[in-house]
Parts: C-alpha cells; structure tokens; sequence
C-alpha cells in the first residue's frame, strides 16, 4: 500500500559548492561559473575505513567523514576525495563548502538493500511520491516497479534540496532507479559535461529534472536512456499552485540525447508552480520517441511561457514536436478540475530533422487555448502523410516544412508577439532572418555519439 510520505532519500554523488556571485541570468552566466574551487582541506575516503571493493557497505564511511569536514565549512570548505574503486554505499547527505572528488576509475554504487534508504517526508510541492523504491544499480528497482510491489517512490541518484551555488561537472552516473538529477527549491546550479546513461527500456530515467529551480545552467550533456533527457519541473497541482515556487532563468545547451520513451527537452506535466524564462539551444536528439515536448493537464494550473528553443537537429524522430493538454496522473483527487494551465510565448525555430515520424501534435485544452506558438525555419522529413495535428492552440509560423497547421499559418514574421528568448517581452520575428545554424549542420554533430 502506498504510503504519503513516498520518497527515499537518495545517492548523492558528486557536488561542488562555491560562492560566485550571480547577476543577471542569461546564457552568459554559465561562463561565469567556475566548474571546481580551491579546497584548502582534504581528505581522502579510505581514511574512514572505507572499502573499494564493491562489497562492502561505506555508508557510515561517507557519513562520518562528511560530519568531519564539516567543522571546516567556515574556514574555507574541503574535499573528499574517492580512489579508484568501486564504493558502495547507501544514502548519505552533503554539506556547504564542500567538493566530492572522484577518481577517474572510482565509481559509487547503491547498495541494493532498500533498508540502506531511510524514508524521507514527501517534496511539499508534489504531495506525495510520483511512482514507486533505488540504486545506482537500478535494475531490481525498475523490477519491483514494473511488478508493483514498491511502498514508496523510487530514489533519485542525485536530489539537491535547497542548494545554492552547485557544479555537477565531468562524471558519468548510471542505472539510475528513478530520475538521475534533480535539483529541487534550488539556484545557481550548474550541469556541465555530464554523461547519464541507463538502458532505453528503463522506466522513469530521466536525465536532468531542474524542479521550482532558478538559474540553472546545462552544459555540454550526453544523455541516453528511458525517458525525457532533460525536463523542468515546478511541482504537482494543488501542492504545486500552493508552494508556488517556479521554475525560471533556465540555460540550456549543447546536448546530444537519445531516449526510446521521452523527449530530448520537455517541460511538466508537474509544472503548477510555473516555467519561465527557459532558452535552450544546441541540441542534438536522435532515434527518440519526442524531440520537443510540452506536457500539462487540467488540475495542473501554473503556466509555461516565455521558452526559446533553437538550434535542434533531429535524426530518427517519431515525432518532432508535441504539446500537451491532456497528460499525466494526478497526486490524489483533491485537485481543482478548474485550474487551467497557461500556455504562451513558445518559440521553437532553426530545427532541421531527418527520418521523422511525424511533425507535431499541438493539442491545447477546450476553453484554455495555448498561444503564441511560434515556429521559424522548421525543415522536417517526414514520413507521415499527415504531418500535422493541431487544436485548440493559437500562434505563427514562418518558413516551416511542411507546411504548418492552419492554426499557425500566419506569418511570424508579421507579428510583435514571438518570444526570442531575450527578455520576457515579445518581440518581432523577422522573417528573412535565415541565418546558417549549426542545425544545418546535422550529420556530423549527430552522429559523434562515442565523443562523449
């Protein structure tokens, strides 16, 4: 039976924390961030009695030499440093001032005994747990899930809560029980040459899930595996409309995914809290079910609007481009049938694909048009006969094929109402602006897979 207090607490891996000053957010800040920070004390984990073997249990290594560096949080910070090696351990928290460093051949394990996981109270803007148990070794997690016998949601491999200033750089996480990332009521966070890998059958793998988090940069990313490669989140219904923590000033770039039962970038269906202010660019999704995806219910409330996604190459796509209305289960029965999401000032432009399933579905709500989608040198191959679906949504098109919905057929270019992704007011798209975009450039980037 499913109990309310749902989440495991979960597999932190690697963070760094450090203090640079943020100002305005724009993908420039992403540069501004250092991806490591002097640590004037370290230590190395062996020196608490930890074990590389793959068998014993560090748990209580981790932990006690972390209660250890934190007398040094005010007099500069430290580091743990990992060996080479194989640790397992359950579930262990950070601290401020702290860089967890990992040897190149040093890899963390979950343990498999769910007992190693203490229960923690569920996320206030979600309510209760989204699915189902853990492990860096995901697989007897994603086993009990499909066999319904979990009690409580799977673990995270890494949940930040609360966090300012974090750098997750250079490391790879794997097998993941639940999602791999997720930054949750946090800022200044930056992803940045990450490589996530499960299997494409696995459920619920998403890659990066910034959730009610503000300044996020993701940074040079390879993401393959079961769900979405990255996804922002703010929260579910009712919890989400009253937590109201959105998610907002979110960089994206330079990301190469691949996903059997996801989208390369998507936003919700939690998103009651609010996403905004989300540029995204660079992106590379290849044998995929979704390239760009929108997922929202009535319940969820909340909005998703001023979202610039640009510069996207697409190989082996079922389908390019999907919004909506109708999406997701819901936390209990309390929600409010009548909290309608909004939906406005998404502009999607310089998209090129090939071997595409289908163009796009854009489905709004009945009484709840989505609006202002905007589309600009969108060129997909297609193999549908009808490559289009559309209702329910108002918005612009401009050098699109092929050749859009009627609902978007009027020019962008025409209209002072596309978001560029710039600022929160609109502005004009200009529709001779055919510039040359690495998007045009789709094979070589597309199929460097092993580069990562």
């Amino acid at each position: 039976m499913r109990r309310s207090a749902s989440l495991l607490r979960v597999l932190l891996v690697f963070i760094t924390m450090v203090g640079t000053q943020w100002s305005n957010v724009s993908s420039t800040y992403c540069k501004d961030m250092a991806s490591s920070v002097y640590r004037p004390h370290s230590v190395t984990i062996t020196e608490f009695g930890a074990v590389g073997d793959g068998v014993t249990l560090n748990t209580k290594a981790f932990q006690n030499a972390i209660f250890y560096l934190n007398s040094f949080a005010d007099k500069g910070g430290a580091q743990l440093f990992v060996p080479a090696g194989r640790w397992l351990t359950g579930s262990f928290s950070l601290i401020s001032h702290l860089t967890l460093s990992l040897d190149k051949d040093a890899e963390i394990i979950g343990s498999p005994d769910s007992s190693d996981w203490p229960v923690i109270d569920p996320l206030p803007s979600y309510g209760r747990g989204a699915n189902g148990t853990i492990d860096g070794q995901g697989a007897i997690w994603w086993d009990w899930f499909h066999s319904n016998t979990l009690n409580y949601t799977r673990p995270h491999l890494v949940e930040l809560m609360y966090s300012t200033d974090v750098v997750i750089s250079n490391l790879t996480f794997k097998n993941s029980p639940f999602w791999n990332i997720h930054p949750v009521y946090c800022s200044q966070v930056l992803v940045q040459h990450v490589t996530i890998l499960a299997p494409l059958n696995s459920p619920n793998t998403d890659g990066i899930d910034p959730d009610s988090s503000t300044n996020v940069c993701i940074d040079h990313c390879y993401v393959r595996n079961g769900d979405d490669v990255i996804v922002i989140k703010s929260g579910w219904d009712e919890y989400g409309i009253s937590f109201a923590r959105p998610s907002t000033n979110i960089s994206i770039s330079n990301i190469t995914g691949e996903t059997r039962g996801g989208a390369g970038i998507a936003f919700g269906s939690e998103m009651s809290g609010g996403i905004s202010e989300v540029r995204a660019e660079g992106l590379r999704i290849v044998n995929s079910m979704h390239g760009i995806r929108i997922k929202t219910a009535p319940g969820r409330g909340g909005y998703v609007k001023n979202v610039y996604i640009s510069d996207v190459s697409m190989d082996n796509v079922s389908m390019a481009i999907r919004i909506t209305g109708n999406f997701g289960e819901h936390p209990d029965d309390k929600y409010d049938r009548n909290a309608l999401p909004m939906i406005s000032n998404i502009t999607i432009e310089n998209v090129v694909g090939v071997n595409v399933g289908v163009a796009g579905i854009l489905e709004g709500i009945e009484g709840d048009n989505f609006s202002s989608i905007c589309l600009s040198n969108v060129s997909l191959s297609v193999q549908s006969m009808h490559p289009w679906n559309c209702s329910l949504i108002e918005g612009y098109s401009n050098s699109v094929i092929p050749e859009s919905c009627e609902q978007l057929r009027t020019d962008c270019g025409q209209t002072p109402i596309c978001y560029d992704g710039g600022s929160s007011s609109a502005i004009h798209a200009q529709a001779a602006r055919h510039r040359l975009s690495s998007a045009s450039r789709l094979l070589n980037p597309l199929l460097k897979l092993a580069m990562l």
